[in-house]
């Protein structure tokens, strides 16, 4: 691939690594940010909710508005406002102000992810070449995320405000180099019968209702009453979405898009992988802190193993894809994360470190094989003028499958009366969610174009001014 071509797919891998980095540091510094700024529980459980709930609230408008106003212009103009509330995180002295800069950031996110991920399917041809290309961005978020557990705690002990300019410096050197790398787009059609103005308030209200609800789940039966009244205004609300979507001379969402049984099936398996790998994640993480007293940087050190999917994703899983088919390796994923969790849940209260490492081993593995094969299904066969809104349903799916993991395990921990009984009634939930998510992936999620051979490295053109395709000749 030449030079400019991978500069340009290094760039928008870039986007996803910053995300992935940014969350994984600030869970590692929370305790520290709480006892510093002296924070309340709630408080405190808000500065990470509130990320949750800008990112999962908009990302479906920010993949349409990519469509609709330009993937350039949202790629490049949320960017900058991620870096902005990034570096206004590191000088909060109170705590709405963490909370405000938090969500602020989840929604630059909520716009500038789905942006960059549909600039890669419209920009590598569909088929081998975007599938590399899928798979080396699926790769980066999940080395960004396990790279920031170690970068985190590494950071925090110095101070927890660079965990919030550390972002800063890295959004700004992709910003520069999106700048000159990332060609101008043509000027979007004009949209006819105007922007759909009721649509993306009633989703946007509707998704923040629905995150919201997820959220509080992890209060267990406590408050139960006010969590079922956001969870029913939530799903009122998608009805009406739905409604007004039927009627709008313009759509935000096409609605036929969500008859795809495939990209359907693709966005489900990626809500239930996600939030079983983020769900088993955070009980792994409270296990060897709370239980056996580890220190954030010991941690974030044992957990580093399941970034073997970094290495794994951009170089086995197209070679597997291409003999296989996306099918049978995401299901191979999922069959593997069964097994994976599973053989976590005796945990003991000494187990060594040599007990452990098989599950975060065959962690990481899983999700080499899953996760990106996935976001290949999901935007697989989608009209570019679609791939935003494709990307934003996948990203939406992602983000909310992660709020519905961390909370469920929360809450069933809560329920089962905490201590190691507690952590292995929570082990339960990731292994009932990836079980449940091979059972839809196996009913019918097919691989498109599955060749014999190992792929070989695609040849692209350099990208010439003005173009808006990386194209094989």
């Amino acid at each position: 691939m030449p030079a400019r071509a991978w500069a340009l797919l290094l760039v928008l891998c870039g986007t996803i690594f910053l995300e992935g980095i940014d969350v994984a540091m600030l869970a590692v510094a929370v305790p520290s940010i709480r006892s510093d700024l002296d924070l309340s529980t709630s408080t405190a459980a808000w500065v990470m909710s509130a990320y949750v709930l800008g990112y999962a609230g908009f990302t479906l408008l920010g993949g349409r508005a990519a469509d609709l106003l330009g993937r350039r212009r949202m790629f490049l103009g949320w960017l900058t406002v991620f870096l902005l509330f990034s570096g206004l995180g590191g000088f909060a002295t109170e705590g709405w102000m963490l909370i405000t800069a938090r969500f602020v950031t989840g929604v630059a996110a909520a716009f500038m992810t789905p942006a960059a991920l549909s600039i890669i399917t419209t920009s590598y041809a569909e088929g081998p070449q975007r599938n590399q290309a899928l798979l080396v961005f699926a790769g980066t978020a999940a080395g960004g995320f396990s790279l920031g557990l170690v970068i985190g705690g590494l950071l925090t002990q110095i101070g927890w405000r660079w965990v919030f300019f550390a972002p800063v410096l890295l959004a700004a050197a992709i910003l520069l180099a999106a700048l000159r790398l990332i060609p101008r787009e043509a000027r979007p059609e004009r949209v006819t019968g105007g922007f759909d103005l009721a649509g993306a308030l009633t989703a946007a209200g509707a998704m923040l209702l629905l995150a919201f609800g997820i959220v509080r789940l992890e209060h267990g039966l406590d408050g139960w009453r006010l969590t079922a009244l956001v969870a029913a205004a939530g799903a009122a609300l998608v009805g009406v979405f739905v409604a007004v979507e039927r009627r709008a001379g313009s759509p935000l969402v096409r609605l036929g898009l969500l008859r795809k049984a495939s990209t359907v099936r693709a966005d489900l398996g990626a809500l239930l992988f996600v939030g079983s790998f983020f769900g088993f994640q955070f009980v792994a993480t409270l296990y060897l802190q709370e239980l056996r007293g580890w220190s954030s940087l010991e941690t974030a050190l044992a957990l580093m193993v399941m970034g073997v999917d970094a290495i794994l994703a951009p170089t086995l899983t197209p070679r597997l894809v291409a003999r296989f088919g996306n099918g049978r390796v995401i299901l191979g994923g999922f069959v593997l994360a069964v097994v994976s969790y599973a053989l976590f849940l005796p945990v003991g209260p000494d187990w060594s470190y040599a007990a452990m490492f098989p599950t975060l081993l065959l962690t990481g593995l899983a999700f080499s094989l899953a996760y990106g094969p996935l976001t290949i299904a999901a935007t697989d066969g989608i009209e570019e003028e679609e791939q935003g809104l494709a990307s934003g349903l996948l990203t939406t799916a992602t983000q909310f499958g992660s709020a519905v993991g961390i909370s469920l395990v929360t809450a069933v921990f809560g329920i089962a009366g905490g201590g190691l009984g507690g952590f292995r009634a929570a082990l339960l939930v990731p292994v009932a969610m990836v079980a449940l998510g091979a059972l839809v992936t196996a009913t019918g999620l097919r691989s498109a174009g599955a060749v014999r051979e190992a792929p070989e490295v695609p040849e692209v053109p350099e990208v010439p001014e003005g173009a808006t395709k990386v194209t094989v000749s």
